[in-house]
Parts: structure tokens; sequence; C-alpha cells
């Protein structure tokens, strides 16, 4: 089974903030806006149905990302952007208060815009997923969407559907990639790349293991292995590799002494700490009671 997508307005769950502004229900195609204005933070963010701008309005802070296990960080102040691509887990930490904009973009609304800017059929869209974008036009895009959606008035949706083109045609000329469809391009991975992927993962299921790497192992770009891989196991490289680590660590909770901290890095897992928020998130229970209970 894949991995679960939230939507927008299930983010405050794990985010808490004061709603600031937010897009009429149902009234826009393609795009929604929130308004949040946030204390100091350290949060985990499952993964998002949509893409996501971030447009940063009032405060400067020092932002941490985790993502695939790897740190980055950026000092963030008004006028920049985050931009990130969609279903990805990730981790953030920031140290000051903020006030944000949050413009969601649907797949299918990047999807039909760059149809036609190509004039092709497209079978997937990734963004360039970063902390900061440096791209001022998008952050004036998305506060005049967002003064759309605090304000509104007679051709408020003519205009929010306007700015959002604009916004799609800027972000899929400058940091997104594009796999277009073709007639004979395969959905799945052949029966020999499935087995050096899974053989890959399964001998270096100790350190960090990134898209490009596990593409790399079968020889193909990053976006069409992610399309064959799903197709051929029902679930992305990234929920396949976290499955895995969980697999090992319960056999070497259950069959071993091997001490906590050991078990986290073996199984590549940032720390104890992070190991033990993976198991209670996803089993309802920690390391710990799975070795009390062997």
């Amino acid at each position: 089974m894949g991995e679960q997508l939230i939507v927008p307005d299930q983010l405050p769950t794990w985010v808490p903030g004061e709603v600031t502004v937010r897009s009429p229900d149902d009234a826009w195609d393609g795009v929604s806006v929130r308004g949040y204005r946030y204390r100091d933070s350290d949060v985990e963010v499952p993964a998002m149905r949509d893409f996501m701008v971030v447009a940063y309005h009032r405060g400067a802070t020092d932002m941490r990302r985790r993502i695939d296990h790897g740190w980055h960080h950026e000092q963030l102040r008004p006028g920049d952007v985050s931009l990130l691509t969609r279903a990805a887990d990730s981790h953030w930490r920031w140290d000051r208060p903020i006030e944000v904009v949050h413009v969601y973009l649907t797949h299918d609304q990047l999807a039909s815009t760059c149809r036609e800017m190509y004039g092709r059929e497209v079978e997937e869209v990734e963004l360039h997923d970063t902390i900061k974008a440096d791209d001022p036009s998008i952050h004036r895009t998305a506060m005049a969407i967002a003064q759309e959606a605090a304000q509104g008035g007679v051709g408020s949706e003519l205009l929010v559907d306007s700015l959002t083109t604009a916004m799609s045609v800027s972000i899929l000329r400058r940091h997104a990639n594009i796999v277009f469809r073709t007639p004979d391009s395969p959905e799945r991975l052949t029966a020999r790349q499935e087995h050096l992927v899974r053989d890959y993962v399964r001998s270096h299921l100790d350190r960090r293991l990134t898209l490009d790497e596990l593409a790399g192992a079968v020889g193909l770009s990053k976006f069409h292995f992610a399309r064959q891989f799903r197709g051929s196991t029902g679930t992305t490289p990234h929920e396949f590799v976290l499955r895995r680590r969980m697999e090992r660590a319960r056999l070497l909770l259950e069959r071993t002494d091997t001490p906590l901290p050991e078990v986290a890095s073996s199984c590549g897992f940032a720390d104890q700490s992070h190991m033990n928020r993976v198991f209670r998130k996803r089993s309802g229970t920690t390391p710990g009671a799975v070795r009390r209970d062997r």
C-alpha cells in the first residue's frame, strides 16, 4: 500500500499556527492559499498531496529542514520563498516567530499548464525541492494570491486564475523536472532491475540512501525510476526503504541484545530518537517495547 498524503487543511495538525488568511472553500480550481503566524517550532510534516510555495512575509529566522535523513539550513527573511515538492515527509526547525503564506498547487494544475506550454502529455512533475529559492516574482505572486483571498471582489476568481497560471509557468520554467509521456515508455522495472534495487537497499541500509543513488543502481533518471519503481512495488522508494529499515531493526530488537543506539545506526536511522518516532508513528509501539516483549 502506498503512503497516505495529507491535504492543506490537515497541515495544522502537525504544524500549529494562527491562521491569518485562507482561500474560499472549493471556490478556486487547482490552487488554495493559507496564511499562518508561527512561533518558533520543531515539527515533523507528513507527505503532502499538493506542491507548496512558502512565501515569507514577516520575521527572519534560522531554518533547518530534514528530508531523506539529510539536514539543510538557510537564513530566511521577508521576500524569500521555499518550494516544496509533493509526497515527501520532512522535519522542520526554526528558532524565531515568522509569518508566512502557503500557496498549494495541485499536480493537475501544474500538469495542465505544462501541457499548454509544451503541447505534450505529461507523466510527472517534480519541483526542485529547496528551502530558499531565488525568485522574487514567485513571492510577489504568492502575496497577490493571498491578498485576493483576504479581500476578494468582482473578478476575483479570474484574477486568481491568471496569477496561478503565472506562478505555474515560472515554476515549470525554472524550478521543476518534467517527465513527458511516451507510448513506448516502460511503466515497471524489469525483474532484474527490481532485484538489483532490492539488493542495493539491503546492502546499504546502514546509511542514507538517496533517490539519485537508487536510480543510478539501475541506470535510470530518478524521475523515470520513481514512476517505474511504484509500478513494480506499489509504493515509493522512500516508503520502501523506510519499511526495510523497520524490518531490520525489528529483527535486531527481537533476536539480539544490540544497544538501541547501535540498532538505529545500523538500520540507517538518523539516531535513536528518529527510530523511536518512526516506530511509534507506524506501528504504535516503540523499539524498547518490542525488545521487552520478545
